[in-house]
């Protein structure tokens, strides 16, 4: 049986009280969150997708335990202000990585709308804010002309490359 977590720590709480009353003694303790992934123990790579204006990008955990990054990947272009936004919305919270494996995400650079953009000369990916992140230069992504960018979007991680091109063809535009 599944007790939920608040259940848990007062069936807890009550067992440390009940072996302090009795003089015996239990280590009980909530299993350890997974600590912020160090930038140096994440790979994040970049390529173009086989779609207009998006780009598939990964994180890889090459450290030896499981560790966190935002479950929102923080996608800059150039020197503009801002980052691509989330699709669906979403508020910053963890994503697991366990050692060895890796989470995907796909950007959509421009809104298949737009009547107006910018062009950069390379755009930046970081698993997680705290994160300074990797740039990858236009041409490296075969845009020699540069990135075209208006109202960015990026996927949250997922678990497969197909999960996050599925999660932007459903974002709509």
């Amino acid at each position: 049986m599944r007790m939920r977590p608040a259940l848990a720590a007062s069936a807890a709480a009550a067992l440390t009280v009940l072996l302090t009353a009795t003089g015996a003694s239990a280590a009980v303790s909530a299993p350890a969150a997974a600590a912020l992934c160090r930038e140096g123990s994440v790979d994040v790579t970049a390529t173009r997708s086989g779609a207009a204006n998006v780009v598939r990008i990964s994180i890889t955990n090459e450290g030896g335990r499981a560790c966190v990054v935002d479950h929102i990947p923080t996608v800059t272009f150039g020197d503009l202000d801002g980052a691509a936004q989330p699709v669906p919305p979403a508020e910053s919270a963890p994503y697991r990585l366990a050692a060895g494996t890796s989470a995907y995400a796909a950007v959509r650079t421009v809104d298949p709308a737009a009547e107006d953009d910018r062009t950069v000369a390379y755009i930046t990916v970081a698993g997680d804010p705290s994160h300074l992140g990797a740039r990858f230069y236009a041409a490296s992504l075969g845009w020699p002309a540069g990135i075209r960018v208006w109202e960015p979007v990026t996927t949250l991680w997922q678990p497969t490359s197909a999960k996050a091109d599925a999660a932007l063809a459903n974002a709509g535009r």
